[in-house]
């Protein structure tokens, strides 16, 4: 976590407002790294579809297949970092789609993911996505 934000503070994000504000449950910021670790883009995105090992993700940026991403997602007071890998993505109405696969959980970070996935699907069911 100490590494992620000690990048964020070098990096400027790329979009300003590019997003109309959804409910803030559904979006998230993320970070594209090479495999050493390495910065690249980061940037916001927004959870279209959550799972107990990944979800899917809508960006305005293209995101290249298999790459890495140091994803931050919060549910009340609880922020945890994931590191996933871009299994597909796709253009989809001007923007992009891509599914994440999480690679690297810690069990403290699965509880508290369990709970974003929960409040997610309740969300879901009260105001589907559009």
């Amino acid at each position: 976590m100490a590494r992620i934000k000690t990048l964020r503070k070098k990096l400027k994000p790329v979009e300003h407002r590019k997003f109309i504000r959804y409910d803030s449950l559904h979006l998230l910021d993320y970070l594209v790294t090479d495999e050493a670790g390495n910065p690249g883009i980061y940037s916001m995105g927004r959870t279209i579809d959550v799972s107990a090992d990944g979800l899917k993700l809508e960006t305005t940026q293209a995101l290249e297949n298999n790459c890495l991403l140091l994803v931050t997602v919060g549910i009340e007071d609880d922020l945890i970092e994931l590191e996933g890998r871009i299994t597909y993505t796709g253009p989809f109405e001007g923007r992009f789609i891509s599914g994440v696969t999480f690679i690297k959980i810690t069990k403290e970070g699965r509880r508290i993911f369990a709970k974003y996935v929960e409040a997610f699907r309740q969300r879901q069911k009260q105001q589907p996505i559009t």
